[in-house]
């Protein structure tokens, strides 16, 4: 994008079947890097049974990203569980580092004092 602007992220829903157990969410504007990381997270459920993704053409930054559960679970619920769940992971990593950073920069001014 130009100026480094960035969307929010584009979500589409196709669901199959009627039980509502077994859905492709679409996600738009988006690559390797969340699918594997959310695959990751939502495998982590035990009550998914099935959990992929692929992504649509090389020249497509779509996914398409799939989530079979176990029982009545709706599939819908794991999905915004590893979505949450990746942005505390990805709120500790940044908080880590902004962290070690403050703690790096008062040691350097420290040794040059």
């Amino acid at each position: 994008r130009a100026g480094g602007e960035r969307r929010g992220p584009s979500l589409g829903v196709q669901a199959d079947g009627t039980d509502g157990n077994c859905v492709t969410f679409v996600l738009h504007d988006e690559d390797h890097t969340l699918g594997n990381s959310l695959r990751y997270m939502v495998m982590k459920n035990p009550d998914v049974e099935f959990c992929g993704y692929c992504i649509t053409h090389p020249s497509e930054s779509k996914i398409n990203f799939r989530i079979q559960t176990r029982g009545s679970l709706p599939a819908v619920e794991p999905f915004r569980k590893g979505l949450n769940d990746l942005m505390g992971v990805c709120q500790h990593v940044l908080n880590t580092f902004e962290r070690s950073m403050r703690e790096y920069r008062a040691q350097k001014e420290e040794e040059m004092q």
